[in-house]
């Protein structure tokens, strides 16, 4: 919610005693308000001792427990990590198709691919960051090597590739 939003508190709602929520309340804003349309939010107001400051969730859910609901945005935030590593490390833009079940299957298909990204990292000899882990396999994706050697051996240049082009047609230019 914006510091200094304008907004009446309609009812507060009780609080657990023990907890992180400091404030539970349904409130209006005046300014959205149409003749014939009332917008009641739900404004709740959590402590995160982690970071020692409080956090205010705006929701419209009137049903969920204060506490619930600041669990729900606190998993919230670990969803949105997980989708700016992907788009981060996979460069992944946008998702291909937008019916759930394309979704659902690009989503799966990138936890696997960021669980093999993970599983190499920490099977690597090197202390590699993800990212540059990631921005390396794909240097190396054109060159024929051995991937769990190169793990323990990033730097070494490739094998040779004896006899691996032989059969590749030769281009002759006509003048």
């Amino acid at each position: 919610m914006k510091e200094g939003a304008a907004y009446e508190v309609v009812p507060r709602r009780e609080v657990p005693e023990r907890g992180p929520v400091r404030r539970d309340e349904v409130i209006f804003f005046p300014s959205l308000a149409e003749p014939t349309e009332e917008y009641f939010f739900r404004r709740v107001e959590i402590w995160d001792a982690d970071k020692e400051e409080s956090i205010v969730f705006l929701t419209n859910h009137q049903s969920f427990g204060s506490t619930t609901i600041g669990r729900i945005y606190k998993d919230r935030w670990q969803v949105e990590l997980f989708f700016q590593a992907l788009k981060q490390n996979l460069k992944i833009k946008t998702f291909v198709g937008t019916s759930a079940q394309a979704v659902r299957t690009q989503v799966w298909t990138a936890l696997i691919a960021m669980l093999v990204l993970r599983y190499l990292q920490w099977k690597a000899q090197f202390a590699w960051s993800l990212s540059n882990l990631v921005a390396l396999l794909r240097q190396q994706l054109f060159v024929y090597r051995d991937l769990g050697r190169w793990l323990e051996e990033p730097f070494e240049a490739p094998p040779a590739l004896a006899g691996r082009h032989d059969a590749q047609l030769t281009l002759a230019l006509r003048g």
